[in-house]
Parts: C-alpha cells; sequence; structure tokens
C-alpha cells in the first residue's frame, strides 16, 4: 500500500508541510533554476512561484517583526515604490529562526501592512538558516557563500538569477554600496 503523502501532488505535500515547493515543469522554461520554487503568499497561503519573478531584479529579505531591524520595512517599501517601474522587487520572508517573529501569517501580515504599509510581496513563514532552511534560502546561501546571520539579511538578484550581492543586517535599504549594485542591475538589461 502507498504511503498516503504519496498520492499527493508534490506541490501540495510541500505546501501542508510549511515548505518551499519546487515550481511546475511548464513554468521552468524560461525561469532560472534559483527561482524555481513556490511559497505560499503571507497575506492568504495562496500558493506563489518564484518564476512569477523572472526577468526583475529581485531584492529578498528574511524579515521578523520583533528585531532592531524591523525599522528597515519603511525603507524596503520606499526602495520598491522608488524602483518596481523599472524592474526592482522586493521579497519578504518572515522567519522565527531568530526567535523575533512569533505571529502566524495573518498577524505578520497585518503587523507589515498596518504598521509600515508594505505593498512589496511577502510569503508564509520560512525557515531561513540551519538544518530547516528551505532550500530557496540554502541555495542563495550556497550561491553568495553567506547564510542569514539575523533578520533582514539580503541577497540582490540579477534579471537572469544570478546572486549579485549580499548584504547584513546592518545594511540598511538606504545603503550606498547597495543601491550602486541596485542600479546597475537595473540598468542592466
Amino acid at each position: 500500500m502507498k504511503h498516503p503523502s504519496s498520492l499527493l501532488p508534490l506541490g501540495l505535500l510541500c505546501l501542508l508541510l510549511g515548505q518551499a515547493a519546487p515550481a511546475q515543469a511548464d513554468e521552468t522554461a524560461a525561469c532560472p533554476a534559483l527561482l524555481q520554487y513556490t511559497f505560499p503568499r503571507l497575506q492568504d497561503e495562496k500558493p506563489q512561484s518564484l518564476c512569477q519573478y523572472a526577468g526583475k531584479v529581485l531584492l529578498v529579505v528574511n524579515t521578523a517583526s520583533y528585531c532592531g531591524f524591523t525599522g528597515q520595512y519603511k525603507g524596503l517599501e520606499a526602495l520598491y515604490a522608488q524602483y518596481r517601474n523599472q524592474g526592482l522587487v522586493v521579497l519578504g520572508f518572515p522567519s522565527n529562526d531568530f526567535a523575533q517573529e512569533t505571529g502566524n501569517n495573518q498577524q505578520i501580515a497585518e503587523f507589515c501592512e498596518n504598521t509600515f504599509g508594505v505593498k512589496f510581496p511577502m510569503f508564509a513563514k520560512t525557515s531561513v538558516s540551519g538544518a530547516d532552511a528551505s532550500p530557496f534560502y540554502r541555495q542563495l546561501a550556497e550561491l553568495s557563500g553567506q547564510k542569514p546571520r539575523w533578520n533582514f539579511y539580503k541577497y540582490l538578484i540579477s534579471r537572469d538569477g544570478r546572486v549579485l550581492a549580499s548584504y547584513s543586517s546592518l545594511s540598511t535599504p538606504d545603503d550606498k554600496d547597495l543601491l550602486n549594485t541596485l542600479q546597475q542591475a537595473l540598468a542592466a538589461h
């Protein structure tokens, strides 16, 4: 007899287990390998393929509601608003890996919207570090040589899915090096 989990599609099984699922094969043809993952959206937990952001410059950030760096939400939203028409997408991944994101997805979504007016895409609470890190974050760490050491760690990804740089939590969204690299990535078509 087959195990019940073997009867579920991989994406559904991963969502039920709270893990990122690989993107579907038909979505992957024009999608860089790094983006071939699906995560539940924070607000309603509907699956979202990261492939929808292929061709964009991405700033991937692990976030937390109760951290000394939480105020960076404001700067991240400003960065997104300023550069989104040029192709920037900020992707937020709330994480409790550092014990500063204790709420559930609905509470996190309400906090981000009500406190900081966050409009950039946010995903369900995700593990970003250690043995339980999502495959996407494990790949980011491998490609950059850096894993998140704290909340608001940032990875900048080019339009073709390459990790261009990573930035510590101390690097704010208006950091000169981050902005310079971001502007260069946006100018590259």
